[in-house]
């Protein structure tokens, strides 16, 4: 396999270390939200989240405390599709769109892709179907046509067990080809998910706030620790993640700030 796995960021929070993991000085970083497109050899374009909406949000009262708890940095530039045709590629020909949960900053720019097939976990349709603002989806973002988009719907059932870097991992093979497994990684929202791309590269979602933070997800304070779906499984997933980095498969969290573009040497 020779395919091509490309990060954009589209668009960014901040959020102070001290405030969310004990032990931590206190301290502003920026966490980008990061796009993942991945160009397979056989003519497929999978992209792995959204990013952040431009322009207005119509989201409400929901949306108004969302951006106040995790104020979005967005402007224009920070379009999806505007960062693809800047590298050259057209939105429509990314042919699925894999969405690892569906907070704000992953599922922004799900309008630009009105032609793709939308690989969603049965997780991430109930939480669509019955959305509260406990978890944090503002049913604004979607587009009116996304109820009838084509839809790749992974039940529970489909998941089986694969080895990545030793560790035994629920996944679904996309294709059937190895190229492209989809993982879950349970704990920050019902039926999150990750991917493992060509065996080679983990994109773990928000499995963690950043890859070089997953160790220190036991020491999340009590309030980010409160908003995970599920805590222990919050916990356990970033230990399975700690493993797999150390098998040398290479572990990238969606906030992370990348220095290259290109993820597949």
């Amino acid at each position: 396999m020779t395919g091509r796995l490309r990060h954009y960021v589209c668009g960014r929070t901040t959020h102070d270390l001290g405030a969310m993991f004990r032990g931590e000085s206190r301290g502003v970083r920026e966490f980008p939200s990061g796009v993942f497109l991945y160009d397979g050899p056989d003519g497929r374009r999978v992209l792995f989240d959204t990013g952040y909406a431009t322009g207005e949000w119509r989201t409400g009262w929901r949306g108004a405390v969302y951006r106040r708890l995790l104020p979005p940095i967005v402007d224009d530039t920070d379009d999806v599709a505007r960062r693809l045709r800047e590298d050259g590629l057209d939105p429509a020909s990314v042919t699925h769109v894999v969405l690892s949960h569906l907070h704000p900053d992953h599922v922004g720019g799900v309008s630009r892709f009105p032609d793709a097939t939308f690989v969603l976990s049965a997780g991430l349709a109930r939480t669509l179907a019955s959305p509260r603002l406990r978890t944090a989806v503002l049913p604004g973002l979607f587009p009116d046509w996304f109820p009838r988009a084509r839809r790749r719907l992974l039940e529970d059932a489909e998941f089986r067990d694969h080895e990545v870097g030793g560790v035994r991992v629920p996944a679904v093979d996309l294709f059937d080809d190895g190229s492209y497994l989809v993982l879950a990684l349970p704990g920050h929202a019902d039926g999150h998910v990750g991917a493992l791309v060509e065996g080679r590269v983990l994109l773990a979602g928000d499995a963690a706030w950043g890859s070089d933070l997953i160790g220190a997800v036991p020491r999340l304070r009590a309030l980010p620790r409160a908003v995970q779906f599920d805590a222990d499984a919050y916990a356990a997933t970033a230990l399975a993640l700690r493993t797999i980095s150390n098998a040398g498969i290479r572990v990238v969290c969606s906030h992370d700030a990348l220095g290259a573009t290109e993820l597949l040497p």
